[in-house]
This record gives C-alpha cells, structure tokens and sequence, in this order.
C-alpha cells in the first residue's frame, strides 16, 4: 500500500530513507510534548522480576533516578530525568509534574550551563507544555545550538512557532526534523499544517504514513486519534468511530480514544452512552478540555446543575495548572463563552493575543468581541482566523454570525452553510444555532 503524499508547489520534502514528498508544515496543540521522551537516550532494561506492565516511560524515570541515587552530579540523568517527567505530565495531564520537570532540568543547567542540549530541549518541551510559547521558542533555539542534528530539538521548535503563529519558521523546523528522522512525532506534525491550510486528503495520507510507521502500542493508538479526530472534524462519523475502536484495541489505557468514542456517541445521538463515556473519562483524566466537553454535554442534556458542577472542577482544574506555571487562558476563554461570561471571555482571549496569535487565537478573539457586540472589530479576526485556509467548521460558524450581526445576510447564509457542510456535527448547541439561524435569514439548514 503506496502512502505517497502528493507534491506541493512549496517545494518542501516529506519523505522516508531515500524517498522524497513535497509538503507544508505547521502543527497542532494537541502534539506539544511528542517526541521528547527520544531525548532520553535508551538504556539496559531494569530487572522487573516477575511485575509486568511497566512502561518504557516508567523505565527511564526509574533508570534516571537510579543514576542519581548513585551520583547526584550527573547533568545527563537530570536532564533524562526531566524530560521524562515532561512526557509523563503529557501521558497522565498531571500538571503536578511540571515543577518536578523543571526542577531537575534546571538542576541539570546548574551542572553543566553550557552545551546541555537535552536541558535546554526539555525545557523548550516543558514551555511548550506550559503554552510559554515564546520562552519554548528561545529554549529550543538555545538546544539547537548545542545539538543542532537532533530531530526532536526541532520538533521543540516546530511547536512553538506554531503556536507563536510563525509559519515560516515552523516549517523550516518541521522540514529539517523530517530531513533527521521522518517518522510518527514529524509526520503527525506535518499533518497538521496540511489541515491548517484546507488540505484534508494531504493531513491523511500524512497520517497514514505515520501510522504505517508507529510501532509501539502506544504510537499506534496516537496515529488513529489524530485519525479519528480528522474524519470526525470533516463530518465523517463512521470513519471517526473506526479509527477510535482501533486505536482502543491498540492501547485500551489512552483515555483521548475514550473522548473521541464519547464524542461520536453524542453526534449520533446517542446521549446516555456519550453521558457514560464523559462521566468515567473525567473521573480517569478530569483535563479542562474534558471537563469542558462533558459540561457542555450535561447542559444539552439538561441537567444545568450537573454541568455547573462540571464547571466548577473545571475551574478548580485551571488553577491547578496556573499553580504549575501553565498558562490556560485560552481555554478559560472559550468556557466564559460557553457560559455567556462575554467579558471574562474576552478578557482571557485578549491576554492569550498579547502572547500569540495563531489563526485558533484569532478565532477566540473573534468570537469574544462578537459576544460583546464588537460586530466590526470581531470581522477582523475572523478574517484572519480564516487567512490560512483551514476548513474548521467553528471558525465558518463564527465568522458567518458575526456577518448576520452586522446585517450581511447572503455573506452570513454563505459561512453558516459552509460550516455544517464541513462538519454537521461541529458543536452541539452552535450546529443547532447555525441551523435556526440560517432559516431566520431564508438559507437552507
């Protein structure tokens, strides 16, 4: 089976061993930390007697910690040390490892300040992980002075242009990771820039390259999320579920298939069995973007007093992660939304614009100013949340509501229409809203 990405006009390659694919290269939030446990050299496996299960991941805490019980001054285990507790806090959305992480990357600075590439990286992945994007940014350039051949250094620099909004400099990174080590952590990468640019068949193929490449169980299941995740955007649900019961028998412990299932159940319908799936993913991995979904769900259902409850934890969960040194504005934006908090949520948009703008971002401020009857001034952002192409049906949603507001209907019908044909299923409430409002306008719904 031939998993060729077709050539672009970029004249950027994609390609495995002596093979060579044109493509573009940006990426998405949801790969920040993959890739940074390859910072973390491989070593003998521990003797676990008879215990099983013991993850790769676990190993090299242990191994790490075991080298540091035997000699403190080791900057190489601190920084395997703290790279590993990056990934862990990725894995489990624990942000509790977060100090952990910078703890031993910085006692690993403290020994060796100079030429200490795997700190210098892991701290570009903890930024990232954060959402410091501009402190993951000098990190990562910082790692790719001392180790400028090391293919997850620009992976750590991929993410954060990305979400800086630098294109330019994201796809340079993306193209000199592919040249070092084409694989799961750049392909995965590159699909991302496709979609953001309106190429969906390319973001496949992309990601059919990357499954055909993953071989650890866990690899396999990201592979066929960010699989299912595509189809489902692009209004594809029988696709979607596929994708997600594979990657479930893959790695039945990856809770991000069980919000994939959850999600699908509730486009269908299917609201009890969405319930349940909500109901045990926030009590195994309660992250603000479970949390948000579930509570959304809960207020379609309604059962307004269980989704404040949801909101609460949500909120509890955000401070949890401020405590950490993450940065979640974005995110506290789009619940203000969801809740009708117009001026928290451009609050929060407009601190997360001061930091970046990245089109997702401009979308956010879009949809705040709108809320507040900015009409004008949201029409702008909008603008640019589309400059790139991207098929994302919110942003079509958003941008045709804030035309109605101010009375361009035919342009308004034109955005609304086109979001429910992307994806039908794009939102529970706002597809419902969409529809009512292209009727009241004389579109068809």
């Amino acid at each position: 089976m031939s998993h060729d990405v077709p050539e672009s006009t970029t004249g950027i390659r994609f390609g495995k061993r002596t093979r060579r694919f044109a493509l573009l290269a940006v990426f998405g939030a949801s790969l920040l930390t993959v890739g940074v446990a390859a910072l973390i050299p491989p070593e003998p496996v521990l003797d676990e007697g008879p215990q099983s299960g013991v993850s790769t991941l676990d190993r090299a805490v242990r191994t790490a910690e075991a080298k540091l019980a035997k000699h403190e001054q080791d900057p190489q285990a601190w920084a395997e040390l703290g790279a590993a507790y990056v990934e862990v806090a990725r894995v489990k959305a624990d942000p509790a490892y977060f100090p952990k992480a910078e703890e031993a990357l910085r006692k690993s600075l403290g020994q060796q300040p100079e030429g200490n590439g795997i700190a210098s990286a892991g701290m570009g992945a903890l930024a990232n992980a954060r959402h410091d994007f501009a402190g993951a940014r000098d990190w990562g350039e910082k790692a790719k002075a001392a180790l400028p051949d090391n293919a997850e250094v620009h992976g750590v620099l991929n993410d954060a242009y990305t979400q800086l909004g630098d294109t330019a400099a994201a796809t340079a990174a993306l193209q000199r990771m592919l040249d070092l080590k084409p694989g799961v952590a750049s392909f995965t990468r590159a699909a991302y820039e496709f979609e953001i640019h309106g190429r969906v068949d390319d973001a496949r193929h992309a990601l059919d390259r990357a499954l055909a490449d993953a071989v650890d169980p866990s690899d396999v299941a990201f592979c066929r999320n960010l699989l299912g995740e595509l189809a489902f955007d692009n209004g594809d649900l029988d696709t979607a579920q596929r994708h997600f019961e594979a990657g479930e028998r893959a790695a039945p412990q990856e809770t991000s298939l069980q919000q994939g299932k959850a999600k699908v159940a509730a486009a269908r319908g299917q609201t009890a069995k969405a319930l349940a799936g909500y109901r045990d993913l926030v009590a195994r991995q309660p992250n603000v973007g479970n949390l948000r979904e579930y509570a959304l769900l809960l207020s379609t259902s309604g059962a307004p007093e269980s989704a404040a409850r949801q909101y609460e934890l949500f909120e509890e969960q955000r401070r949890l992660e401020v405590a950490s040194g993450a940065n979640v504005d974005l995110e506290a934006s789009l619940v203000a939304a969801d809740r009708g908090d117009a001026v928290q949520a451009l609050r929060f948009a407009q601190a997360e614009w001061e930091r970046r703008q990245p089109v997702f971002v401009a979308d956010a401020m879009a949809w705040a100013l709108h809320l507040n009857g900015r009409h004008a001034e949201a029409l702008t952002f909008a603008d640019r949340a589309m400059s790139t192409g991207w098929r994302n049906a919110s942003f079509f949603y958003h941008r045709g509501m804030i035309l109605a507001a101010l009375g361009r209907p035919g342009e308004a019908v034109k955005a609304l229409a086109e979001a429910l044909r992307i994806n039908p299923n794009f939102s529970l409430t706002d597809a419902r809203t969409a529809r009512t409002t292209l009727a009241n306008l004389g579109g068809a719904g």
